[in-house]
């Protein structure tokens, strides 16, 4: 599966697990989760490519305690990048 897709899934799961997705051109400054105003946010740098978005984004997902049974509902290969991130 191309990365491209599977930050569309881990988009959807994160915004499912109550994530607001921001995409911004911050320059090359990264982005990053936070939380603002009791809403969780995740924020991605228009000027990186998708391998850093979906990193960014995992990293946002790996401590949400519903993340395994959202990832189940999608592919083996998030599934996969999850766990792997999960036991790093």
């Amino acid at each position: 599966m191309h990365t491209v897709e599977l930050l569309e899934q881990a988009t959807a799961i994160a915004q499912s697990l109550g994530f607001k997705i921001r995409q911004e051109w911050l320059d090359g400054a990264g982005g990053g989760h936070c939380q603002l105003g009791g809403q969780k946010w995740i924020f991605l740098d228009l000027s990186q490519d998708a391998a850093e978005h979906l990193d960014q984004v995992l990293a946002a997902l790996a401590a949400e305690p519903g993340l395994a049974a959202a990832v189940q509902a999608h592919s083996p290969e998030l599934a996969q990048l999850v766990n792997r991130r999960r036991a790093a």
